[in-house]
């Protein structure tokens, strides 16, 4: 692979601790109180049903456990699905959690890309993992395309809001996925880019950093539900660069 950004060694000493730091607070946020190793139940009632009682969630679990509450369509009838989700730091998970494997930072797959909005409000049918083959629909309102090695890739990234702030969330698979990294494809998060049609803007530059993929929360607990990469983001070549797989404890297994 041939990088992309020519970086000096200063700058590449740079790019390398802040990948360092980015790891460290990656491993803070998973094993923290409501990362995804803590995550032991996620239940949903019928859909139109009233959520159930908080204590009637919290039996039989102790009183440090966590609870949050969920909301979603139902993917068959489109009613409103309460559900919620009980967190516990003790969990088999948490308990038997040894490391995320990553590659050693590769400057070469910090790419210069673009984003690009879509003609009008464009919704793309994602499979998500728990849901036995059925699809939901999430919103696109523009794509990733960046250009590796003579051919262009367009890739289609989501909206989404992480720690208040507007995100793109890709969802991506590459050759890696089974043998290098997670089976399931990978995540790779990017800020919203401030361009809107009402202002007649329709691209603006972005910089894909492979750096950051991620192993979806669904690597961490089989109590989460996690899009797979549609047809359109599945890259023909293997991309090693970011976080590989979760390492557990010998003998256990989500």
């Amino acid at each position: 692979m041939v990088s992309v950004n020519a970086t000096g060694s200063d700058d590449l000493r740079t790019a390398e601790a802040e990948y360092r730091a980015w790891s460290e607070a990656r491993r803070a946020a998973v094993t923290g109180p409501h990362g995804a190793l803590a995550l032991v139940l996620t239940h949903w009632s019928e859909p139109g049903a009233a959520p159930v009682p908080e204590d009637v969630a919290r039996e039989g679990h102790p009183d440090t456990a966590l609870f949050s509450r969920l909301e979603r369509a139902d993917i068959d009838t489109g009613l409103p699905q309460q559900g919620y989700r009980i967190w516990r730091q003790d969990s088999p998970a948490a308990t038997a959690f040894e490391d995320i494997e990553r590659y050693a930072y590769d400057p070469a797959w910090v790419i210069d890309g673009r984003f690009e909005l879509v003609d009008e409000d464009r919704v793309v049918p994602f499979e998500h993992i728990r849901d036995a083959g059925a699809t939901r629909s999430l919103p696109v309102s523009g794509d990733l395309v960046f250009e590796l090695e003579g051919t262009e890739y367009r890739l289609a990234a989501f909206d989404t809001v992480s720690g208040g702030t507007a995100k793109l969330q890709l969802v991506f698979g590459d050759r890696t996925n089974g043998s290098e990294t997670y089976g399931a494809g990978r995540f790779l998060f990017l800020d919203r880019p401030a361009v809107g049609r009402e202002a007649g803007e329709r691209t603006t530059p972005v910089t894909v950093d492979f750096n950051r993929a991620t192993v979806p929360p669904c690597g961490f607990s089989s109590q989460m539900n996690c899009p797979l990469p549609p047809a359109q983001n599945r890259l023909p070549f293997p991309v090693r660069a970011g976080e590989k797989r979760v390492r557990f404890a010998d003998g256990f297994s989500l």
